[in-house]
């Protein structure tokens, strides 16, 4: 007998064209056998990298009303899932839309998207990012680039990152504001880039490294964090969650890269994602 697939609540923005946040969340985990509900914070025409006079229409005075009615027909979740939030009326939205589904105790995470080599997005400000800080001690898992963790952490980044040691200390400071489990992706290191994982639970070290290829894509941070959590919804362990996730990411970029599409129009990851797709001999271990 089939389980019922896990329930996710997902609040982020939707770009309509660009292949990043729920444009990609939505199928990655649809793809993993999990059952994805957006609570939009903002709906754009584009992603907003790349592209000229972008229509938004915000979300942030509907984004209550849409989780009291969930919460009215006793709507429940397995997981809590956030990404980008670009005002403080959507911090705030968030923080009561978990607290108002913690009853089951669902897994939170929190994927703290403020910025990407060495800049915040446009969005972001100082105080938004003290708002993430306090957003991300009421999670269980963070995904945090390299750049958002030298956000969290008040340290200054550096185009070619710190030695692996220190970062295994980041991550431990990380999961002392609050997660059990953190992973800061993306680390440039030469020609590879590492993901560095600590996991509080097991008090295990992980180290995935990958390849860099000669291009930058938006929405890799999304897919990411999306795999690792269909991995861990699918029971894996958080080393090999983070592994699969790797995987998935590095493999879907090679076949971007190789087709020279252009950047702005982000990752192919729709011909990647038959590698998310378990067996039943997989599903019965």
């Amino acid at each position: 007998m089939k389980k019922i697939p896990p329930r996710v609540a997902a609040v982020h923005d939707l770009a309509c064209f660009g292949r990043c946040s729920l444009a990609v969340i939505m199928p990655v985990l649809s793809t993993m056998g999990v059952q994805v509900c957006p609570l939009p914070t903002a709906v754009f025409s584009t992603h907003l990298g790349g592209f000229a006079n972008i229509v938004c229409h915000d979300f942030s005075d509907q984004m209550t009303a849409f989780f009291q009615h969930w919460r009215q027909e006793g709507i429940v979740f397995d997981c809590l899932y956030s990404g980008f939030l670009a005002s403080e009326q959507q911090f705030a939205a968030t923080e009561a839309f978990l607290a108002a589904f913690r009853d089951n105790q669902p897994l939170v995470l929190v994927d703290p998207v403020m910025g990407d080599h060495g800049r915040l997005y446009s969005a972001y400000t100082e105080a938004l990012c003290r708002r993430m800080g306090q957003l991300v001690r009421q999670a269980d898992v963070i995904t945090p680039n390299y750049t958002e963790a030298c956000i969290l952490l008040g340290e200054s980044y550096q185009e070619q990152a710190a030695a692996v040691p220190l970062l295994r200390q980041w991550c431990r400071r990380l999961c002392a504001m609050g997660p059990r489990q953190v992973v800061i992706t993306g680390v440039p290191a030469g020609d590879s880039l590492l993901n560095v994982g600590y996991d509080s639970l097991s008090d295990a070290d992980i180290l995935v490294q990958k390849p860099l290829v000669a291009a930058r894509y938006p929405g890799t941070g999304d897919l990411f964090a999306s795999a690792l959590l269909g991995g861990l919804l699918q029971g894996e362990v958080f080393a090999r969650a983070i592994e699969t996730a790797a995987d998935f990411v590095s493999g879907a970029v090679a076949l971007t890269f190789a087709a020279a599409t252009p950047t702005r129009e982000g990752v192919l990851f729709e011909t990647a994602l038959p590698r998310l797709i378990r067996s039943e001999e997989d599903e019965n271990r």
